[in-house]
C-alpha cells in the first residue's frame, strides 16, 4: 500500500479551478502516467482578484500538487484573457477588512501562507500570465519559478496609489529580478510595465504574441514601442504608446482576436522540458535558488503582516474605499487634500476619510 500524504484527500474545489493535465511532448502528444497541476484563479469579472476563500483553496492546491508523486510541474494562471490576477479583492477589502485590523491580520496569515506554499512547493511553478499581473498578483507571480506571458500583459504594483505598501512580496523579491533602482520606481510610483519591458528587465522568462488577425497570422503587441529613444536619449522600448501613436496601434489591432494558443504551447514546452530532468535534482536546485527569496520573505512577512493590518485603520481604509466606491474614471483619493490635512496634524477620523473620497475630490 502506498501511503497517502495529502492533508485533505479528494477535496472538491469551489472557488478556484484545479485541473490535472497530462504533460505534452514536443510534438503535442500526451505523456501517460504523469500530470501537471493547473491552478487557476476563477474570478474573471474582478480580474481574477483573490478573495479569502480563493486564498485558502490556493494554499491547499499547492500543497496537494507538491505531494503528488506523478506531478511534474505546477502552472499557476487565471481564467480568460484579461488578467492573471489583479491582486487582493478590493471589494472585500473595502466592505469587510477596512477599519477591521484584527480581521485583516487573520487574512494576512492566509496570504502569507499562500506565498510561502508557492516558495516551498516541491514542484517547479510556472506563472502563465494571460493578462495583467499587478499588485498582489505581481507578488504571487514573482514567488513562482518561471513566468511565460502574453505580450499584451501588464506588470506592476498599486499599493501607494491605493493606500497600501507592496509588502506582500514585492519589497522582498522585485529587486532580485530587476535591480534596486527599477524596483523602487515600480513599488513607489506604481507605473505599469509592459510585457516587453518585463522580459527586457529580467522580470519574466518569455513573452509570446496573442493578437491574431483574421488570416490566422499573429502580430506583436502594437501598443508598445519596440526600439526608440525620447528627446533626451532615454530608451522607449516597451513603453506604452500615447496620442497619435496609440491611435495607429488601435487601428493595427482592429479586427484581431485574442488567441492564447502560442502561450499554452510555450507553457507546455517548458513543462515537458522539466519532465526531461532528474526530479530530485530539480527540487534541490529550486530549494537552493529560492533561498534568496525566502531569506527576505521570512525575515519580513510577519512584521509586514502586522503593519498592513494596522494600516487598515488609516490609508488603506481610505484607499480601498475610494477604489471600491469611486466612479470608473476616478478611483483614487484626493492626494493633495489628504497631504494638506496631514500637514496640519489632522487625525484619521471618518470625516477626513469621507472628505478625500472621489465624490468629494476637488476639481
Amino acid at each position: 500500500m502506498i501511503m497517502d500524504h495529502h492533508i485533505v484527500p479528494d477535496y472538491r474545489y469551489k472557488e478556484i479551478l484545479v485541473e490535472k493535465r497530462p504533460p505534452k511532448d514536443f510534438e503535442g502528444r500526451p505523456v501517460e502516467g504523469l500530470t501537471n497541476y493547473w491552478i487557476i484563479f476563477n474570478n474573471p469579472k474582478q480580474f481574477n482578484s483573490y478573495t479569502t476563500p480563493m486564498v485558502k483553496e490556493t494554499i491547499l492546491a499547492f500543497r496537494q500538487a507538491s505531494m503528488d508523486r506523478a506531478c511534474v510541474a505546477v502552472v499557476f494562471t487565471g481564467v480568460g484573457d484579461k488578467a492573471f490576477c489583479a491582486g487582493g479583492n478590493t471589494k472585500e477589502y473595502a466592505e469587510y477588512y477596512a477599519g477591521n485590523p484584527q480581521e485583516y491580520k487573520q487574512y494576512m496569515r492566509l496570504f502569507n501562507d499562500m506565498v510561502t506554499h508557492i516558495l516551498i512547493c516541491d514542484k517547479p511553478v510556472i506563472n502563465r500570465v494571460n493578462g495583467m499581473r499587478v499588485a498582489g498578483g505581481q507578488e504571487i507571480g514573482m514567488a513562482c519559478d518561471f513566468t511565460i506571458a502574453a505580450d499584451t500583459a501588464r506588470f506592476g504594483q498599486a499599493g501607494p496609489k491605493h493606500g497600501s505598501a507592496p509588502d506582500g512580496g514585492a519589497t522582498d523579491f522585485l529587486h532580485l529580478y530587476v535591480g534596486i533602482n527599477r524596483a523602487i520606481e515600480s513599488c513607489v510610483l506604481c507605473e505599469p510595465w509592459s510585457a516587453l519591458q518585463a522580459v527586457r528587465f529580467g522580470l519574466i522568462n518569455k513573452i509570446v504574441p496573442v493578437l491574431k488577425k483574421k488570416d490566422g497570422a499573429f502580430i506583436r503587441n502594437p501598443f508598445v514601442y519596440e526600439e526608440e529613444s525620447d528627446e533626451w536619449g532615454n530608451p522607449k522600448f516597451g513603453r506604452f504608446k500615447t496620442g497619435p501613436d496609440r491611435k495607429a496601434a488601435a487601428e493595427a489591432a482592429a479586427g484581431c482576436e485574442t488567441d492564447l494558443t502560442l502561450l499554452d504551447q510555450e507553457v507546455e514546452r517548458m513543462c515537458y522540458s522539466l519532465a526531461l530532468t532528474m526530479p530530485d535534482c530539480v527540487s534541490k536546485t529550486l530549494e537552493s535558488m529560492r533561498k534568496k527569496k525566502l531569506e527576505h520573505w521570512q525575515r519580513n512577512c510577519e512584521t509586514n503582516r502586522s503593519w498592513l493590518a494596522l494600516n487598515m485603520m488609516t490609508e488603506a481604509k481610505a484607499g480601498f474605499r475610494a477604489f471600491n466606491e469611486g466612479p470608473k474614471d476616478n478611483r483614487e483619493v484626493d492626494f493633495i487634500k489628504l497631504r494638506r490635512a496631514l500637514a496640519k496634524a489632522a487625525p484619521w477620523t471618518e470625516e477626513l476619510i469621507e472628505s478625500i473620497l472621489p465624490k468629494n475630490a476637488q476639481k
